[in-house]
């Protein structure tokens, strides 16, 4: 008992520690600045005021927020087309150097996406895509290593006779893919979509470096923009987490299977 005791005890100290920060984006959005300096952190304003979301409408937050959705779709729906082409034909397909090619590309994944940021500018640059759509959505949309390695391990899973089956039948690749594996993939893809949902969703450093207007502006470069005249607008910045948090919570509450899946599918922490 006293060790069920304890155990308890630990998880409960680290789910608080978990949630404490969101619960402190939720307190200090409804907070006016007086109240943020009058109380504690932790303690709810009393009473709560809902200025800080009038002042976040004015600020054109919800034109970041429309510009944040349109890129999150784009780049879902872009990584689940070409990573599951991609990955079937390194699962599947058989051509010259397919091993080499695909572990080469793999090698990729060890290479901190910091080092990579001045280099793709500069091929946007190059190519005239600063601060359009074109240069926000390219480096990302056809695919990522970690994606193509994702569904290429699953690929591999579906039993062989099933492709061979439809092979006899007349069925061409694409009518393969599209018929057989496809629908026996919908927990990947599922998984994959997630995945890209949630880092799309959160990207800052690309949107931060390739946009500079409002036309492409996204709520993360929104959020640390929101600055008053003198220092940082806490309550403010807060009320404008708060707006981007709600769409990932909604995300989590409907579709945490299929999250904990992704977990357990792709061995992220």
């Amino acid at each position: 008992m006293f060790k069920k005791l304890a155990l308890y005890a630990v998880l409960l100290i680290g789910a608080l520690v978990s949630v404490f920060p969101y619960v402190l984006v939720v307190l200090t959005a409804f907070k006016s600045r007086g109240q943020l300096n009058s109380t504690e952190p932790w303690l709810p304003a009393v009473p709560p005021t809902f200025r800080n979301i009038e002042r976040l409408l004015d600020t054109g937050f919800p034109h970041y927020l429309a510009n944040t959705v349109v890129m999150t779709v784009a780049l879902t729906a872009g990584q689940l087309i070409f990573t599951t082409f991609a990955a079937y034909a390194f699962a599947r397909m058989r051509f010259p150097g397919r091993e080499v090619l695909f572990w080469l590309y793999m090698a990729t994944l060890m290479v901190p996406a910091a080092v990579t940021v001045i280099p793709l500018f500069l091929i946007m640059r190059q190519f005239g895509l600063v601060n359009t759509w074109y240069g926000l959505l390219v480096p990302y949309l056809l695919g990522t290593p970690y994606g193509i390695f994702l569904m290429r391990q699953f690929f591999r899973a579906i039993p062989a006779g099933l492709e061979d089956a439809a092979r006899i039948d007349g069925a061409g690749p694409l009518a393969t893919l599209w018929r057989v594996i496809l629908p026996l993939s919908r927990p990947a893809l599922a998984t994959l979509a997630i995945i890209t949902v949630i880092s799309s969703w959160n990207n800052f450093m690309w949107p931060l470096i390739i946009t500079s207007s409002d036309d492409t502006k996204v709520i993360t470069v929104a959020i640390a923009s929101l600055k008053g005249a003198v220092g940082v607008d806490d309550t403010l910045m807060m009320a404008g987490s708060l707006v981007a948090l709600i769409p990932m919570v909604a995300l989590f509450i409907f579709f945490q299977r299929y999250i904990v899946r992704s977990v357990v599918l792709s061995g992220l922490k």
